[in-house]
């Protein structure tokens, strides 16, 4: 892969994400505003557990399928 091919790769990832977070803010806001009120109370460190779980599983599918 060259270097175009990764930035392009990098920019696509990224415009996917901004399609499905917008996508779910969208399409369910009542929702959103209730799992941001819960993750307020929540403390710190099981949120960064589960941005951390979150992160590695996001890893492990990009590995699987770019090999």
């Amino acid at each position: 892969m060259d270097n175009n091919d990764f930035w392009a790769a990098l920019a696509t990832a990224a415009g996917l994400v901004f399609v499905l977070e917008g996508a779910i803010y969208a399409l369910f806001p009542q929702q959103m505003k209730n799992m941001m009120v819960q993750i307020m109370s929540m403390p710190a460190s099981n949120i960064r557990k589960g941005g951390l779980i979150a992160a590695f599983i996001g890893c492990a599918i990009v590995w699987l399928i770019r090999g």
